[in-house]
């Protein structure tokens, strides 16, 4: 069984990226979450106990991930719990992972630029312009999108002909 939990916390490890023979990414860091109180007693903040957890992304997540993440970095995450315990000759405890269905930076902590991937749609064997659908592909300058993002559909605001009609007025 697993549970969706969403944490924020501590990059503690340089992220890992691998690629399996099978061509799925997969790129994983251990993040550190720390409870904090204030102390109205000292007057500071304290730190409570520290909770460690595995984050496992796959796919384009993966991908994403290793170029954006670094250790010391703040995060949220957001996917599927998974608690295990395990043994090992005289060893034994418990391990907790989570495989993020989303991430991204704790914009408490900071700010961010965010620069969205374009991946190229599966084209038929016959077309000889074709390109691997799971690579992300820049847009040219041609087709009104860039890596900018200032021609990005998302990026720009929406006109006054374009936004939709409230049901409810404020």
């Amino acid at each position: 069984m697993s549970d969706t939990i969403t944490i924020t916390g501590l990059v503690a490890t340089t992220p890992r990226h691998v690629t399996t023979t099978e061509g799925l990414n997969i790129t994983s860091f251990r993040l550190a979450s720390t409870q904090r109180r204030f102390d109205r007693s000292q007057e500071r903040w304290i730190d409570g106990d520290t909770n460690w957890y595995t984050i496992t992304t796959f796919r384009q997540l993966a991908l994403n991930a290793v170029t954006s993440v670094n250790k010391g970095q703040r995060v949220l995450v957001t996917g599927r719990l998974r608690i295990r315990d395990w043994e090992n000759g005289e060893k034994s405890g418990t391990t907790i992972d989570i495989e993020a269905d989303a991430l991204g930076h704790d914009l408490s902590w900071g700010s961010a630029v965010f620069t969205r991937t374009v991946v190229a749609t599966p084209a038929t064997s016959a077309d000889p312009e074709a390109t691997d659908a799971a690579a992300p592909v820049e847009a040219d300058a041609d087709s009104g999108a860039s890596d900018s993002g200032a021609s990005d559909t998302w990026a720009a605001p929406l006109t006054a002909t374009e936004q939709p009609a409230l049901a409810t007025p404020f």
